[in-house]
């Protein structure tokens, strides 16, 4: 029998009382303990349960993150795309604050992602603007210093994102430098709790998966390069005959 409490979750989140909703989940563990709220979150729809989370990263923490599922948390996530944040802002959060909950677990939760319909576009769009340093450490193992977030593939010639693609084709296919090679740096030497530590476990941990998304942004390159290719659509004047027929009907007025 479903709890009541999910029903609830829902009637909340559809108006609009996202912490409500929250605090309703909460009270199950306050009440009947983690495993109780674990139970309940298998009956929540995904969509509902993504509305709560995406409210909460590091620095709020809801007792939902710190109960979801590897499984739970993934069937959730992949439905960020309904969402349309083109900064993927509420994502990158959201994820945190779950990952690295506990540091054991992170692997965990980045391979149900995975593994999961549309989880690589999930992967690739944690990353947002870090995507080109995440490009640069697939190639070469490390991080680049001279970083500049402000500088994305949106201002990049053509030139240059075909030399990116050819780079990272190059990994790809010739001695599987991505996936085959040993750790230039250490976890620990890059340990933020963020998206670079995010992208080591990915290559080192789960390379099968870190492959699949550095593909993800490779297409995404390659589509820039087409949009940049496209002739300009030129806007087509007004004919004249429309202007005669407004001025018709304006002097009959």
């Amino acid at each position: 029998m479903t709890h009541p409490v999910v029903l609830k979750t829902s009637q909340l989140i559809l108006a609009g009382d996202l912490k409500g909703a929250e605090t309703a989940l909460a009270n199950i563990a306050d009440t009947e303990g983690d495993d109780a709220l674990v139970t309940v979150l298998n009956d929540v729809p995904p969509k509902d349960l993504l509305a709560v989370m995406r409210g909460f990263d590091g620095s709020k923490q809801s007792v939902v993150n710190m109960v979801v599922t590897p499984d739970q948390f993934a069937r959730a996530v992949v439905l960020e795309a309904r969402y349309r944040d083109e900064t993927h802002a509420a994502l990158h959060g959201m994820m945190n604050a779950v990952l690295y909950r506990d540091d054991d677990l992170t692997a965990e939760y980045l391979e149900a992602i995975g593994e999961m319909e549309g989880g690589y576009e999930v992967l690739a769009n944690y990353f947002g603007e870090r995507d080109d340093e995440l490009l640069a450490f697939a190639i070469s193992g490390v991080f680049s210093e001279d970083f500049n977030a402000e500088h994305g593939h949106e201002s990049k010639s053509i030139s240059w994102l075909n030399e990116k693609i050819e780079e990272i084709d190059e990994a790809l296919h010739e001695g599987n430098s991505i996936t085959g090679s040993r750790p230039k740096v250490s976890r620990s030497e890059i340990s933020d709790r963020d998206w670079m530590e995010t992208a080591w476990v990915l290559r080192y941990e789960l390379s099968d998966i870190f492959e699949q998304v550095v593909i993800t942004l490779r297409d995404r390159l390659q589509h820039r390069i087409e949009v940049l290719e496209e002739p300009p659509v030129m806007e087509s004047k007004p004919a004249a005959s429309s202007a005669s027929s407004f001025d018709d009907e304006e002097s009959a007025l």
